[in-house]
């Protein structure tokens, strides 16, 4: 037990300090919201104003868009239309004409095609952009592809393209991340009461940890049991 206390001794003064700076760095970064410390709040707001290129029949000021992308996809341009009331469709680039939505079979050829074991499919379903799953989160209708090892592929139905890949070791760090910052519900807020609460505790009981690394212990009189 004594050789045990001495080793406990020695590695809590080569962990004491990392783990001190661990808290007190994560304290100061959960003390304020991320949107604050990029500096979102200082940015005036606007009325959205649509995108518009001179000449261009998909950028016209009736198209209303918000965001137009441009990708191959297969041997052909693609442009991808976000309309400033959120709306997504795609057109082929060159000639403007309007692409059809993915349907199953596409979705299920794309990951096939684009992804390493993406011809062990599992099953094919569709989700609307209100309800999408939780390993997405995001407000766009998509295929999710399952593959037999357990990867979730997510085909945009509007895009055309892939949106997302979550394996699960995705799912896993997804849920861990969500423990470590205590947000279970939405795995996005960095900045909560409970979190900051614990930190600062947590920090708290780290540097009282690292006073007490320095108190003598008191020598025992010869003979008398511990």
């Amino acid at each position: 037990m004594r050789s045990l206390a001495k080793w406990h001794i020695w590695l809590g003064w080569l962990v004491g300090v990392p783990i001190v700076i661990w808290l007190a760095t994560g304290l100061l970064m959960v003390a304020r919201p991320i949107d604050e410390v990029r500096g979102e709040h200082l940015r005036r707001e606007s009325p959205p104003v649509a995108l518009v290129l001179p000449g261009s029949n998909l950028a016209a000021p009736e198209a209303k868009l918000a965001e137009m992308r441009v990708q191959m996809q297969g041997d052909r341009p693609v442009a991808i239309l976000t309309g400033l009331d959120g709306s997504v469709r795609r057109v082929d680039f060159a000639s403007g004409a309007a692409l059809p939505p993915l349907d199953a079979a596409a979705a299920q050829a794309l990951v096939s095609r684009e992804i390493t074991g993406g011809d062990a499919v599992e099953r094919v379903t569709l989700f609307p952009a209100d309800r999408t799953p939780f390993d997405f989160r995001r407000p766009l209708a998509v295929w999710q592809v399952a593959l037999a090892d357990g990867t979730n592929v997510y085909v945009g139905r509007d895009t055309g393209a892939i949106e997302a890949v979550r394996t699960r070791w995705w799912r896993a760090f997804d849920l861990a991340w969500g423990l470590h910052i205590m947000d279970l519900s939405e795995r996005e807020d960095t900045s909560h009461p409970v979190l900051i609460l614990f930190a600062a505790l947590s920090l708290t009981g780290a540097l009282i940890g690292c006073v007490l690394m320095f108190r003598r212990r008191k020598t025992r009189p010869a003979g008398k049991p511990l």
